[in-house]
């Protein structure tokens, strides 16, 4: 077994067990100030260990048409009830739009066949959930950089915000609303994608219709589905919980790298 095989394997099984804990009903343990400021600790370790071992810059392993899964399992939210969402979805999403804002020179609104036009990829690989199981797919989509490019993100700043249409959960301090976060080596990698296709076809609805994330390098749970804006920032902690997703503000890690 190679060290990357192994390395690869040790991560896959941390956080296959921390999804674990999250199925168990052990969510109770993030709302503990004192488990939250162990997981927190423990997050900035592992981030320092990754940085070490990991070049972010790899592309990650990219498989054959006949590894493709028969059914790419659908996950969380798979048919979001947001009004706004459904109207779109009414009509085919033929009125949605994308926004990209924030820290931007030309803030954009792109519709699917903008999106379209944009340099684009296609790449067959494999998504790795933290409850254990994985599917391949075949994904097309808008590379991130070059739409990041056309929108001219200002100098101070840092991080991508993608904001979602789907809520998994309604909660007192209203931060139910779905959404994830990346860093520009991330959103440069040339695989990251805003995927609009799914194995040749546009997206299904269950599967994030009209655009999801693809960020290879990273879990499943960093492939933020129904996105509906992306937003440049300086840094993150003013928004919801303030630990940049949705998942990690209960727990998870922000930086999911496999």
């Amino acid at each position: 077994m190679s060290a990357e095989t192994h390395r690869r394997g040790w991560l896959k099984a941390a956080a296959a067990s921390l999804g674990g804990l999250w199925l168990a009903g052990c969510d109770r343990l993030t709302e503990n100030p004192k488990s939250l400021a162990v997981l927190q600790s423990a997050e900035g370790l592992t981030r320092r260990f990754q940085r070490l071992v990991v070049d972010r810059r790899a592309l990650a392993r990219e498989f054959a048409p006949a590894d493709i899964s028969k059914v790419f399992k659908p996950n969380g939210s798979t048919n979001p009830d947001d009004p706004e969402y459904l109207a779109h979805k009414a009509v085919g999403f033929a009125d949605w739009k994308l926004l990209v804002d924030g820290l931007v020179d030309k803030p954009l609104a792109l519709s699917l066949a903008d999106l379209r036009k944009l340099p684009g990829r296609t790449q067959i690989t494999r998504h790795d959930c933290v409850e254990g199981w994985s599917c391949i797919g075949k994904w097309t989509g808008a590379r991130m950089g070059p739409l990041l490019d056309l929108a001219g993100l200002k100098r101070n700043a840092r991080y991508i915000v993608l904001h979602c249409a789907d809520t998994l959960e309604e909660t007192l301090d209203g931060t139910g609303q779905y959404y994830e976060s990346i860093d520009l080596i991330d959103a440069y990698h040339p695989q990251t994608l805003l995927a609009y296709e799914l194995n040749d076809r546009p997206l299904p609805v269950e599967n994030g219709a009209p655009l999801r994330l693809r960020v290879e390098r990273q879990l499943g749970y960093k492939q933020a589905k129904y996105v509906m804006r992306l937003e440049a920032v300086e840094d993150f902690s003013h928004i919801s919980r303030g630990r940049g997703g949705f998942w990690e503000d209960r727990g998870y890690e922000w930086y999911a790298g496999i």
